[in-house]
């Protein structure tokens, strides 16, 4: 795995349930290197910090192998790295195999994989439906949040390099798909309490189904 491309945006006015709001998911490839800070992605815009950013969710990063899936169904948007608001387009990365804990150097910075993307109509604005999330979440391929362990930059064509699998078998296919069943599987809720790397939230909501 490798990076393609690293991607920012800035803070963007749009309109919603007639409501005057702001957007950070219109995100463009930068061609230069990102800092990666421990709550942000240097010089990115977040407009809403309760659901975006924050120790858990520090950035974002969107495996490339799913563009040509999206971009066959939505052939008339204007293509481009950052689509999906992500700040790294990732060559070969598979939600499948990768597992909630996974710890990755990038460039010069140590993360954490923390969780998967749970899309909002925010994503539907950039779509321009919001079909889109239904379709998003069907197709099971979300991406994936990280926490900065070691802050550092990362560059296009950085690699992926995994310094220590998770002690935890829970991949990030998996707990997307357990976030969104209407009949949650035991086996994934119980390796789901006990991964110390999901946020304490996460954990909490699905306590109830053990």
């Amino acid at each position: 795995m490798r990076v393609l491309s690293t991607n920012i945006g800035n803070l963007t006015p749009i309109t919603w349930n007639g409501k005057e709001l702001h957007t950070g998911i219109y995100k463009y490839p930068t061609n230069s290197a990102l800092l990666l800070e421990k709550e942000t992605v240097a010089n990115d815009a977040i407009a809403n910090r309760k659901v975006h950013g924050g120790i858990y969710k520090a950035c974002y990063l969107f495996s490339a192998k799913h563009y040509p899936y999206w971009e066959k169904r939505y052939p008339n948007l204007d293509w481009n790295w950052g689509m999906f608001g992500e700040n790294l387009s990732i060559s070969d990365m598979d939600e499948t195999q990768i597992r909630i804990g996974d710890i990755y150097k990038i460039g010069s910075a140590l993360v954490q994989i923390t969780q998967p993307r749970e899309p909002c109509f925010k994503l539907g604005i950039r779509f321009g439906t919001q079909q889109i999330l239904k379709e998003f979440i069907d197709h099971g391929f979300p991406g994936m949040y990280v926490r900065i362990l070691e802050e550092g930059k990362v560059s296009p064509e950085d690699e992926l390099k995994l310094i220590k699998p998770s002690d935890n078998l829970l991949t990030v296919y998996q707990f997307f798909q357990l976030l969104y069943a209407k009949k949650k599987d035991k086996k994934l809720v119980k390796l789901a309490l006990e991964n110390m790397a999901l946020p304490e939230n996460k954990r909490v909501g699905l306590k109830k189904y053990s």
